[in-house]
C-alpha cells in the first residue's frame, strides 16, 4: 500500500510540473469527437474523469449537459475553470482521484475520459470506478492512446531510459480491445471501438521537443531524473522519432498520433 501511495504521489507531482494546458489544445478535436461518439443529449448528467485543463468537460458543457469534471491536480482544474468561465459555461470542477471517485453509484448518465483514466496506477480500480458511477444503461466513453504509432514510440523510448516502477502496467493497454474487455468484464453489455488519429502540429521536430520538455509534466520529470549525458541521449532519440514520424514534407512538424475511441454500454 505504501509503495502504491508513493507512486501516486510521484504521478501527481508529475502532472503538476510544467503547464499541460499549453499542450492540451491540440487534443480539443479528440474531445469534441468523443462527445459526438457518446451521443450526448442536452440535460444529461456527465462526468469527465481526469479532465486536466477541461477539454472534454467543456465539450460536453457546450452541448448543454450538466457537467462535472474531476482531476487530482488542482492547478489544472484552475485552468479548466478559467476556460469554462471565458465561455460562460457552468461546470462543477472538483479535485478527485480516478481510482476513488467521490460520487454514489449510478450518479451519471455518461462518463467520459480523454487520455485520463488510462494513466491510473491501479487499472482495475480505475475501470471499476468508471462503471460504478455510471448508471445502468449509461455509457462510459474514452479516448486512449494505442500501443502502436507515434505516442507509443515516444512512451517506449522514454521507458528505455526511465523504466516504470515494478508492478505498474503500461497505460497503453487501455488502447486495446482485449484489455478493455478484461477491465470492464461483465460490467458492460456492449463495446464499440474505433481507431482514430489526432495531428501533432508544431513549427519543427525540435519545436515539438522543446514544448514537451517545457510544458508536459511527465516529459519534464523524466528528463530531470536523468544524468546530463543521458538527457542529451534521450533528446537525440526523441528527435529521431519525431523526424521518423514527421510527414509534413517541409521543415514543420506534422505527425498523426493514433488513439482508440471507446463507447461502452453499462449493464
Amino acid at each position: 500500500m505504501q509503495v502504491a501511495s508513493n507512486i501516486k504521489q510521484i504521478h501527481q507531482r508529475m502532472w503538476t510540473i510544467g503547464d499541460f494546458s499549453k499542450i492540451a489544445p491540440a487534443y480539443v478535436i479528440v474531445s469534441e469527437n468523443l462527445c459526438e461518439a457518446a451521443g450526448l443529449r442536452a440535460g444529461q448528467r456527465v462526468l469527465d474523469v481526469a479532465t486536466g485543463s477541461g477539454n472534454t468537460a467543456i465539450a460536453a458543457a457546450r452541448r448543454w449537459c450538466e457537467v462535472t469534471g474531476v482531476d487530482f491536480v488542482p492547478a489544472l482544474l484552475e485552468k479548466a475553470a478559467e476556460r469554462a468561465a471565458s465561455e460562460g459555461l457552468e461546470i462543477d470542477f472538483r479535485v478527485a482521484d480516478a481510482e476513488q471517485l467521490p460520487f454514489v453509484d449510478g450518479s451519471f448518465d455518461i462518463v467520459l475520459s480523454t487520455f485520463g483514466s488510462m494513466f491510473a496506477i491501479d487499472q482495475e480500480k480505475a475501470a471499476a470506478e468508471l462503471l460504478r458511477v455510471c448508471k445502468p444503461g449509461g455509457r462510459v466513453c474514452m479516448a486512449n492512446w494505442v500501443p502502436e504509432g507515434f505516442m507509443s514510440d515516444v512512451y517506449q523510448q522514454i521507458s528505455a531510459y526511465a523504466p516504470p516502477p515494478p508492478g505498474v502496467r503500461p497505460p497503453l493497454l487501455w488502447g486495446t480491445e482485449f484489455a478493455l474487455r478484461q477491465l470492464f468484464g461483465d460490467g458492460i453489455a456492449d463495446l464499440r471501438i474505433r481507431r482514430r488519429s489526432v495531428a501533432m502540429r508544431y513549427l519543427s521536430p525540435e519545436h515539438w521537443l522543446e514544448q514537451m520538455r517545457a510544458y508536459s509534466g511527465p516529459m519534464a520529470l523524466f528528463f530531470s531524473v536523468l544524468p546530463e549525458g543521458q538527457q542529451r541521449s534521450l533528446a537525440r532519440d526523441l528527435l529521431d522519432l519525431a523526424h521518423k514520424h514527421n510527414i509534413s514534407g517541409d521543415d514543420s512538424f506534422y505527425a498523426p498520433a493514433e488513439y482508440l475511441e471507446v463507447v461502452a454500454l453499462r449493464c
